[in-house]
């Protein structure tokens, strides 16, 4: 085991290319980041593994795809994942990469030699036969927010999970126990197509778990927008009349929030009062809503800088046991819910 170094001289380059079975100038170059150098990527790969055994932890990796998924939704819907796209730019300028955008699967399966690795970005379904393919052509890649093929890629993901649990205790802590959900559909891990999102399930199993009776208050149905927030949010209302409804929603997203919020402002229900709100995102918009959204921020900049970290560890090492990381999130109280005093 080789302590870890920092500095690649003379001597070490030698090291790193009798490692690798490439040449001297072959490993300046690409340590250097030379962007004319054409090189095969399994040599490239070779000599960025022939380093970090050799103790070089932070060999650089400067060319790498992004797969951008796009969600079908556009404006508001998919404003987190324009933050995401805007963090991945910055993270990788900071780091002095070169990315390089993909929109579907086939595309950067055509041009996979070209590139170390991937990172994925965007909620739109990929088919089970294109994730296979891109598996062998492009076998170092990391899934941000989503998690379609554990077995064959790594992926990074906010602990939704556990948002749902805290915002469960909070409202709990506060004296509130009649707990409704609302959320909209999503796949749930892995290459099983289910339309059901990891936050209503999260939300029924800690309600169980916590003894809370309100599987009637679960509407989790149709697209993670405005428009249907606001809609199930009527719903809801209407199938709980007053001295039926919940005293406290967790809402999936922001925006379908923003649309809750609509919904209850035009019934007359307060909020916090009536209902109190605890949403997820802790988008700008959540500042200017009335009133304005307690949410769960979801550090970006964590998300992909551990990312682009488990991608390199991946191409340095060969890797082949997948990692899947969880990145906790923190509440942000404002109007719409205050959590008691601890």
């Amino acid at each position: 085991m080789h302590a870890e170094r920092s500095e690649v001289t003379m001597a070490t380059r030698k090291e790193i290319a009798a490692l690798a079975g490439v040449s001297q100038a072959t490993v300046s170059r690409v340590l250097n980041g030379d962007a004319s150098f054409k090189i095969k990527p399994e040599t490239r790969r070779r000599i960025m593994r022939a380093a970090a055994q050799l103790g070089f932890a932070n060999v650089p990796m400067r060319t790498i795809a992004v797969l951008d998924v796009h969600p079908q939704v556009e404006g508001l819907e998919d404003e987190y994942f324009q933050a995401l796209r805007q963090e991945v730019e910055q993270v990788a300028h900071e780091q002095g990469m070169t990315l390089t955008y993909f929109e579907d699967a086939a595309e950067l399966i055509a041009g996979a030699d070209d590139y170390d690795g991937f990172l994925a970005i965007g909620p739109g379904l990929i088919e089970r036969e294109d994730l296979e393919r891109l598996h062998e052509s492009l076998p170092y890649g990391v899934f941000m927010d989503t998690n379609p093929a554990p077995a064959w890629f790594d992926s990074v993901q906010p602990d939704l999970s556990q948002c749902m649990l805290d915002a469960l205790d909070a409202f709990i802590d506060a004296g509130r126990r009649r707990i409704g959900f609302i959320g909209g559909r999503g796949l749930i891990m892995g290459l099983h197509n289910h339309k059901e999102d990891i936050r209503s399930m999260a939300f029924v199993d800690w309600s169980e778990r916590l003894g809370l009776d309100n599987r009637d208050l679960v509407y989790a149905h149709g697209p993670v927008t405005v428009d249907n927030g606001r809609a199930s949010a009527e719903r809801m209302l209407e199938e709980h009349p007053e001295g039926d409804r919940p005293d406290a929603i967790i809402v999936a997203t922001d925006p379908m929030a923003v649309g809750v919020l609509q919904a209850f402002a035009s019934a007359g229900v307060k909020v916090p009062d009536d209902i109190a709100v605890i949403s997820v995102n802790n988008l700008p918009i959540a500042q200017y809503t009335a009133p304005p959204l307690s949410t769960f921020d979801i550090d970006q900049h964590e998300l992909v800088y551990a990312a682009l970290e488990t991608l390199k560890d991946a191409i340095a090492r060969n890797r082949s046991c997948r990692h899947h990381l969880l990145i906790s999130a923190t509440l942000v109280p404002r109007g719409s819910f205050i959590p008691a005093a601890r």
